[in-house]
């Protein structure tokens, strides 16, 4: 598995994550799993030991960004934590998500059961209506939209499209199964359609703009061709 390389400078190397690749294998699991990790692939890649700097889900693809040194870290993660950095995500949901809205909703922490705020800033961007039939329903609808957090919770995104009616399309958490199932027997694609696409911030070392784009992966070219949609 090749790893697209976005960008990289002598504190960082930003890349693109693939579907269902964890970013690190937690210590309990490390000798149980055949799966390599994004560390692992990319230290076979371009070799190195990197240091994650933010998180994405196993099951999210898109833009990660990795310290070259401990050192650098921290600085990066202020960039978060300050809300200095614009994250812009894009999802393929269930039925036609609102032109835009706000959700606001409480969201669990990583590390405990303590409920915290959490903002998403969700925009439609097409639209698409199938003659392909999902219970209860002899058409299927989903929309492709644009999500820009304002916090960084745990499966946020996942949570706030569900909340509001409009999950994504490929997640067995919190999606809907049988629009799943729809994607896997008429497109072949059982990924989630979430895809960290874009990062925007201020280079904490070098002090200048740098904007960064992950390329979709294969299942969204899929789909993007076969409802002819463009971004």
């Amino acid at each position: 598995m090749k790893l697209e390389v976005i960008y990289q400078d002598e504190y960082i190397v930003c890349v693109t994550k693939p579907n269902n690749v964890v970013v690190h294998h937690a210590h309990h699991s490390r000798n149980v799993s055949d799966e390599k990790s994004l560390l692992q692939l990319l230290d076979e890649q371009i070799k190195g030991k990197y240091y994650p700097i933010h998180r994405l889900d196993r099951k999210t693809s898109g833009i990660i960004l990795l310290a070259k040194e401990t050192k650098f870290v921290s600085k990066f993660q202020n960039l978060f934590t300050e809300s200095l950095i614009q994250k812009t995500y894009y999802g393929i949901v269930r039925g036609h998500s609102p032109q835009s809205t706000i959700i606001y909703s409480p969201v669990k922490g990583r590390d405990s059961n303590v409920y915290k705020e959490a903002e998403t800033k969700l925009e439609t961007i097409k639209q698409k209506i199938l003659d392909i039939p999902v219970k209860p329903y002899d058409t299927s609808r989903y929309s492709l939209v644009k999500l820009t957090p304002k916090t960084g919770r745990l499966h946020q995104l996942r949570i706030h499209t569900n909340k509001i009616s409009h999950p994504l399309i490929g997640d067995p958490k919190y999606g809907d199964k049988n629009h799943n199932m729809m994607f896997i027997e008429n497109f072949d694609c059982d990924n989630l359609f979430l895809h960290a696409h874009n990062l925007e911030f201020i280079h904490p070392f070098l002090n200048k703009e740098i904007k960064l784009t992950s390329n979709f992966t294969e299942n969204w070219k899929v789909i993007f061709d076969k409802f002819n949609w463009e971004i």
